[in-house]
């Protein structure tokens, strides 16, 4: 399995700690500078300077801290501050702060999460607005109608700029879907051509092999027996990336295949001159006991890295990267590292390499991952299965 370091400490810390710590120092700052008593703040004695700092300290840490897991919870707790300001001490200058703050949470439900919830957002604000006018009305505290609309209209601007930012997501996600469909369907086709070229250059050697076997097989039984023997290695080896890689098949195009032999790992050492040419310095560090692979495997793991290396090279702004090769027990396992600020679907290329590489990896049942690390940069990580028979006891 492949594992990523923990992120540092202070990463890991929730929002609502920062929050916290933030209006803790800002608190204790103004008492001390105003030459007052820490307890003074939590009173409210006629100076709405004071209480409303508290409430706001207590709500925007409240909110920080729900608002990832539980939206919904931080809308009801900055509306509850503002109902506090307002019935218990009678500060109306608290409240519009902690309606801004419940809208904002609003628009986030409505980017982030899914329609029903959105709206469940969008109704505690206005019911809760409503009730306030209603009660108004019934007591005689002379609500004026013109600032709740106001503030329902805020409310709502904020739902509406968070439901567009959500469409706009789903209509990104959608056209990236079709656009890695299609890209899955070149992979498809690219890696029948490589499965092309290794078939035939399989059957040729079976072809020679057999007809010099038939030739010489009376007058020569021991080079009929080797020819035999390369026979059924090769045959076996074919039939063993047949079985792996049967649903990338095809027909042959048109075009005639090239007759060079596929590229494997051992080709990473030029890879590495050719990258140096281009300008980034790759380390390549090899662990484990190096030993042959099946074709289909040994292609497939010098791609991955072929690919990742030109994202590299294109897209990350840095002149260095590293290449960990590991053979292990039971399968390979790849690693390419940059230090870069660049995305590897940034740019003017095509964007559709990590396709390209998961496809790979799938194809042959292995694991595969791609993202920014937290330390900065980018990774790219596969782990490809060998065959039973290939692996050592």
């Amino acid at each position: 399995m492949i594992t990523e370091p923990r992120p540092p400490l202070l990463r890991r810390l929730p929002p609502g700690v920062w929050v916290a710590a933030f209006w803790t120092t800002l608190v204790v700052f103004r008492c001390f500078t105003r030459d007052r008593e820490l307890e003074l703040l939590f009173v409210y004695q006629g100076n709405p300077e004071d209480m409303p700092l508290v409430v706001t300290a207590v709500v925007t840490t409240l909110v920080a801290t729900f608002l990832v897991r539980l939206p919904l919870l931080a809308i009801a707790v900055a509306l509850a501050g503002a109902l506090y300001a307002i019935g218990m001490w009678r500060v109306q200058e608290a409240a519009p702060l902690q309606f801004l703050i419940a809208d904002a949470v609003v628009g986030y439900c409505a980017a982030t999460r899914p329609r029903r919830a959105s709206l469940t957002a969008l109704a505690l604000p206005m019911g809760t607005l409503t009730v306030l006018y209603l009660v108004g009305l019934l007591t005689g505290g002379g609500a004026n109608p013109f600032v709740y609309l106001g503030f329902g209209a805020v409310t709502a601007i904020a739902w509406l700029i968070g439901n567009t930012v959500h469409q706009g997501r789903a209509h990104s996600e959608a056209l990236r879907g079709q656009a890695a469909a299609q890209a899955i369907t070149a992979e498809r086709l690219r890696i029948a051509r490589e499965l092309h070229d290794m078939v035939a250059h399989s059957i040729g050697i079976i072809a020679i092999q057999a007809g010099m076997g038939r030739r010489v097989m009376d007058t020569q039984p021991a080079e009929t027996r080797t020819a035999l023997d390369a026979i059924e290695t090769t045959s076996r080896e074919t039939l063993a990336g047949l079985r792996r890689m049967l649903g990338a098949l095809r027909q042959a195009e048109a075009e005639a295949a090239p007759l060079e032999v596929a590229p494997g790992l051992a080709e990473l050492d030029r890879l590495v001159t050719r990258t140096a040419g281009a300008g980034v310095r790759v380390a390549l560090t090899r662990s484990g006991e190096a030993r042959a692979l099946p074709p289909e495997v040994d292609l497939a793991a010098y791609r991955i890295v072929q690919e990742a290396v030109t994202n590299v090279v294109k897209h990350s702004g840095t002149r260095d990267c590293h290449v960990s090769v590991e053979y292990g027990a039971g399968g390979l396992a790849l690693s390419v590292v940059d230090l870069g600020t660049g995305a590897p679907h940034s740019g003017t290329g095509t964007g559709y390499g990590l396709a390209g590489m998961r496809e790979r990896v799938a194809l042959l049942h292995g694991e595969f991952s791609a993202g920014p690390r937290l330390e900065g940069g980018f990774r790219v990580a596969a782990r490809l299965p060998l065959p039973v028979e290939e692996v050592t006891p």
